[in-house]
C-alpha cells in the first residue's frame, strides 16, 4: 500500500512555491508508506509518492515512467490480475522495464484510454499524468477501499490520498461545511463526494476523475447490473461461491512480505483463513484483539477457529486508559469519524504489522450476503407488513403510534417495535435512512438547532442516501437495502476505517469478499435465497458449515466494536463532560449543549442509551481541537525553506 498526492495546472504553469510543496506533501503521507519516497516534476505538474513495498520491491520505484517518459503514474493498491495484462500489453508491442503491477497501468493507459480501468482486478487509487496532451486521468477501485481526494487551490489541481497532505499545500483553504455535520451526527461520517472541508471533494467509489483543458470531469465507470435472475439449486450456488472465493483469496496472496489475516470469531474472517490454510504453502499467521469488557472481546472464539485451521494464531487484549491515545485516531481521518470500531481496527492492525506487512480481512459479507440482523430481519419484516397499511391516514396512525410506543432500553427486545412502527408511515427509501442513522435523524436535528426536526425527509444526506437505495432496480427490499449498504455504509465508514487504522501502521489489508466478481454474484442471488426465513448469511454458514465446523457456522454475528457504553459510565466518562460541557468547548458553537447534557445524564443514570451520540459528540470536540492546533502551526512551517528530494526520469 502507498500513498499519493499530486499538483497540475489548470492553466498556466505551476508557481514555484506549489512545485516545491510537492515535498512536505509526501511526507504528510509517510506513514501509509515508510519504505522510500519518490517525485516526479516539471512546469505544468508535481507527483509525489510515499512506498510500502509489497510487489518488486527493488524495481518497483513510483512516480513510474513509459518508455518515452511521456506517461508518469502513480498509485495506491494492487492489480491482482497485472500478470495476465502484462502479456496481453506485450503482445501489442508495449516494453516493460519491471515486474511489479505499477507500472501495467502506465501500458494499459496508453492503450486502452480510460477504458483501461475496468480492466483492472484490485484495489486501487492511482493518477496517470500524460506529458503530450497534459491530462491527468485518475480513478478508484470499484468498492472504494483506497482513498482520493482532490481539490482545486489556489488555480491548481490537487490530489491526495489524505487530506493532511493537500493542507501542507501553501494555497490550502480550511474552510470547513457545517452542513455537513447533519450527516456525520447522524451517519458518523460524511457521505462521497462531500468532505467536512468546503473545497475538498471525495472522487467516488468505481469513478474516474479526467483534469484537462482546465476542466475537471468524473465518470461512473462501475455498478451492480445484474439483480435476483440466479436460479441454480442451493448446492450449486455453494459450490460456485467457494470457488469464487477461493480465487479470490488466491489473488491477494502474492507478496514479497510476510503475509497474514485477521481473524475475528465470525464466519466471514474463518472462511478466508481457511481458504488462505487450503492455498497457502505454510500456516498462515492470524491475529485477534480484544477488550477486557466481556461484551467486546471474541479472543477465545477465535482463538478456537485458529486452533482447528492450524494457524500461527497471535491475541492481544486491549485496554487504553488515556483520552490522548484516541487523538491518534481520531486525527487519522483528517475528518471527523464516529465509528467507535476504529478503535479495535487500529489495535489489530498494530499487532498485525508486529508480525506481517500484508493482512486479509472478512469485510464485505454481511452487504453482499445478508448478515445485519438487527436491521436487514425488521426490515423483510416491515415490507411484508406494508401490505397492511393503507393510505396516507394508515401511514400517519403507524407514524403516531411509533413514535409514542416506550422506548425504554429495559424493555423486551420483542416489545421494542415502535422504530418499525415509524418506519410504516414512511416510504422504504426514508425507512431504510432512519434504520442506517446511528443517531436518529430527528434527534440530530434537534442538537443542530434545525428547524421542524421530524421532516427530516428532505436534507441533503436524507437525499444522498434514500436516491442511492432507489437507484437499485430490484424490487426485494433486502436487495435494495444491501445495494445501497454496498454504496454508502461500506464505502463511506467500514473500508474507510480499514485503510487509514491500515495504513496509520504501515500494514496493507486485502478483503477477498470484496472481489468484484464475489460482489456481482451475490446480487445476482435472490433475496429468498440470501435470507431464507430471516436466517443471516444462510450461504455463507453453509459453506462454513462444510469448511469449518457447525459451531462456527452457527454463531451469531457480532460487532467489531468498542465498549463506548462502559467507557462513557466508566473510565472516560469525566474527561468527556468536561470536554463537552465547558464555556470554552468547541462544539459549544454547533451543538445544543443543554440538550446533549440531557442526553449525557439519562445515559449515566441507565434511563437511555445515548453511547453513540455523547462519542460522537466527544470525537468531533477532539477532532476539532486538532484542527486547531494544526490551523495555528501552519504558518511556522510554511515560513520554512522546504526540503525537496525530486529526481526526473528522461528517455
Amino acid at each position: 500500500m502507498c500513498g499519493i498526492c499530486g499538483i497540475v495546472a489548470l492553466d498556466d504553469p505551476l508557481p514555484s512555491g506549489l512545485r516545491f510543496a510537492i515535498g512536505p506533501m509526501t511526507d504528510a503521507l509517510a506513514h501509509r508508506g515508510p519504505d522510500g519516497d519518490g517525485f516526479y516534476t516539471n512546469t505544468h505538474v508535481a507527483l509525489g509518492h510515499r512506498r510500502l513495498a509489497i510487489i518488486d520491491r527493488d524495481g518497483g520505484v513510483q512516480p513510474m515512467a513509459n518508455e518515452t517518459g511521456t506517461v508518469w503514474v502513480v498509485f495506491n493498491g494492487e492489480i491482482y490480475n497485472h500478470r495476465e495484462l502484462r502479456r496481453q500489453l506485450i503482445a501489442k508491442g508495449h516494453r516493460f522495464a519491471s515486474v511489479c503491477d505499477t507500472e501495467v497501468i502506465v501500458h494499459a493507459y496508453e492503450e486502452y484510454g480510460t477504458d483501461c480501468v475496468s480492466r483492472f482486478e484490485g484495489m486501487f487509487a492511482f493518477a496517470v499524468y500524460d506529458i503530450t496532451s497534459r491530462t491527468l486521468f485518475a480513478a478508484r477501485d470499484r468498492m472504494g477501499k483506497k482513498p482520493f481526494f482532490y481539490s482545486q487551490l489556489g488555480g491548481a489541481f490537487h490530489f491526495a490520498s489524505e487530506v493532511k497532505a493537500l493542507a501542507v499545500s501553501p494555497a490550502w483553504d480550511d474552510a470547513w461545511d457545517p452542513a455537513s455535520l447533519e450527516s456525520y451526527l447522524s451517519l458518523g461520517y460524511v457521505i462521497a463526494p462531500n468532505t467536512i472541508y468546503r473545497h475538498v471533494k471525495k472522487l467516488e467509489a468505481g469513478h474516474w476523475l479526467r483534469v484537462r483543458d482546465g476542466y475537471i470531469e468524473t465518470h461512473k465507470y462501475w455498478d451492480v447490473e445484474l439483480f435476483d435472475d440466479l436460479t441454480s439449486p442451493e448446492p450449486t450456488l455453494i459450490d460456485e461461491l467457494e470457488e469464487l472465493l477461493r480465487q479470490a483469496v488466491a489473488d491477494r496472496l502474492e507478496s514479497e512480505v510476510p503475509l497474514g489475516a485477521f481473524l475475528s470469531g465470525g464466519i466471514d474472517s474463518s472462511l478466508v483463513a481457511s481458504l488462505m490454510s487450503q492455498v497457502m504453502p505454510a500456516a498462515p499467521k492470524t491475529v485477534t484483539v480484544g477488550f477486557r469488557e466481556k461484551d467486546c472481546n471474541e479472543i477465545e472464539t477465535a482463538l478456537a477457529t485458529a486452533r482447528a485451521l492450524g494457524t500461527q494464531h497471535h491475541a492481544h487484549v486491549i485496554d487504553p486508559d488515556d483520552a490522548d491515545e484516541l487523538d491518534r485516531i481520531v486525527s487519522a481521518f483528517d475528518e471527523p469519524f464516529a465509528d467507535s470500531s476504529a478503535v479495535p481496527t487500529y489495535y489489530v492492525a498494530n499487532a498485525a504489522k508486529q508480525e506481517v506487512t500484508v493482512a486479509l480481512t472478512g469485510d464485505g459479507g454481511d452487504e453482499a450476503f445478508g448478515g445485519y440482523q438487527l436491521r436487514y430481519v425488521p426490515l423483510l419484516l416491515e415490507a411484508r407488513l406494508r401490505t397492511l397499511v393503507h393510505g396516507d391516514s394508515g401511514r400517519a396512525a403507524a407514524r403516531w403510534l411509533g413514535r409514542h410506543w416506550p422506548r425504554d432500553p429495559r424493555l423486551p427486545r420483542a416489545l421494542r417495535i415502535g422504530a418499525i412502527l415509524e418506519n410504516l408511515g414512511r416510504d422504504p427509501a426514508c425507512a431504510y435512512y432512519a434504520d442506517l442513522c446511528f443517531l436518529k435523524p430527528w434527534i440530530t436535528r434537534e442538537l443542530l438547532g434545525l428547524s421542524d426536526p421530524l421532516r427530516f425527509d428532505d436534507s441533503d444526506v436524507c437525499g444522498q442516501v434514500t436516491s442511492t437505495y432507489r437507484r437499485c432496480p430490484s424490487t426485494s427490499a433486502l436487495q435494495r437495502a444491501q445495494y445501497a449498504d454496498l454504496k454508502i455504509y461500506l464505502a463511506n465508514d467500514v473500508l474507510v476505517k480499514v485503510d487509514r487504522m491500515s495504513m496509520l501502521n504501515g500494514l496493507e489489508v486485502r478483503c477477498p469478499l470484496l472481489d468484484r466478481r464475489v460482489i456481482e454474484f451475490a446480487f445476482r442471488i435472490p433475496a429468498a435465497k440470501k435470507m431464507p426465513r430471516f436466517r443471516t448469511k444462510h450461504l455463507l454458514r453453509r459453506l462454513a458449515s462444510r469448511r469449518l465446523s457447525p459451531e462456527v457456522a452457527s454463531r451469531p454475528k457480532r460487532g467489531f466494536d468498542a465498549p463506548v457504553d462502559q467507557w462513557i459510565t466508566g473510565k472516560f466518562g469525566p474527561q468527556l463532560a468536561a470536554d463537552l460541557f465547558a464555556s470554552t468547548a468547541e462544539v459549544g458553537g454547533l451543538l445544543d449543549q443543554g440538550r446533549l447534557r440531557v442526553l449525557y445524564d439519562r445515559h449515566q443514570s441507565g434511563a437511555a442509551r445515548n453511547s453513540y451520540v455523547l462519542w460522537a459528540a466527544w470525537v468531533l470536540e477532539r477532532w476539532l481541537r486538532v484542527r486547531r492546533s494544526r490551523a495555528h502551526a501552519r504558518p511556522e512551517r510554511a515560513s520554512a525553506t522546504p526540503v525537496i528530494r525530486i529526481f526526473r526520469k528522461t528517455s
